[in-house]
């Protein structure tokens, strides 16, 4: 069984990526994003790659185009070589796990997800996992990880079984997740995994909240997170199932 979530993720509102926002010099998943949502008060989720030399870099995407002036894989580059570059939107550069970790220092909830590395859902190699417990190994506040691959969170559940882990989930429209296999997202719809994975939550697509099995398993116990709410009218509906918000684009409020 996984550790439960600690509470404050389920009654602060988590900042996608971190409270981000270019306009402001607040770049997704940067230290300026973080710390603006610290402020704030929020929860903060962030994602993690694996660089060359097998750093765990908080960054969304597998390559650097949208993000950065950079082209490319991020996995080409190394820990030393991605601090440099900068993120579009402020004057910030990629920052490590370890980085974000001494930022945050316990003051918010953080949600962390492990991007699949293999690119197909499917088996992992396990170092993206290996340098995500090695960071966690002596950080104190509250933190949960997921992932979209429940392989990763299955190796969590061997290596850092003291961490609440969950599945990030959605609907699984084979149209949206080209080239991941359509056989692979029918598997996936009904989160088949999430025993096995010792999870005690999942973070669900906002839009198929009203799926038959994401109530099953809120009977169950397990604490339903969503993903991305943009609005207060989009809010307002996904709480009618979800416990808690993923936000971006708009100040979500605490809830009373």
């Amino acid at each position: 069984m996984s550790t439960a979530l600690h509470p404050d993720f389920l009654t602060k509102p988590i900042a996608h990526r971190a409270l981000h926002d270019v306009t402001d010099g607040r770049p997704e998943n940067s230290r300026a994003a973080v710390k603006a949502a610290i402020k704030a008060g929020y929860g903060i989720e962030i994602d993690l790659q694996l660089s060359r030399d097998g750093q765990a870099m908080v960054f969304h995407d597998e390559v650097l185009d949208r993000l950065t002036m950079e082209t490319g894989p991020l996995n080409q580059r190394s820990a030393t070589e991605l601090s440099y570059i900068p993120l579009r939107g402020g004057r910030e550069t990629i920052p490590t796990l370890p980085e974000i970790l001494k930022i945050v220092d316990g003051q918010v909830p953080l949600l962390i997800e492990i991007k699949d590395q293999q690119g197909e859902l499917g088996p992992t190699d396990g170092k993206l996992e290996a340098a995500t417990a090695a960071a966690l190994a002596d950080y104190k506040g509250p933190v949960a990880i997921m992932s979209f691959n429940p392989n990763s969170v299955i190796v969590m559940a061997r290596i850092a079984s003291d961490i609440p882990r969950g599945i990030t989930t959605s609907s699984f429209d084979p149209a949206d997740w080209q080239p991941i296999a359509p056989a692979i997202c029918d598997r996936l719809r009904s989160i088949p995994d999430y025993d096995h994975a010792g999870a005690c939550f999942i973070s669900h697509e906002a839009r198929d909240l009203q799926n038959p099995r994401v109530t099953e398993l809120r009977h169950q116990g397990a604490s339903i997170l969503c993903w991305t709410i943009t609005s207060p009218e989009a809010e307002a509906a996904a709480r009618e199932f979800a416990h808690n918000i993923t936000f971006e684009r708009y100040l979500a409020p605490f809830p009373a």
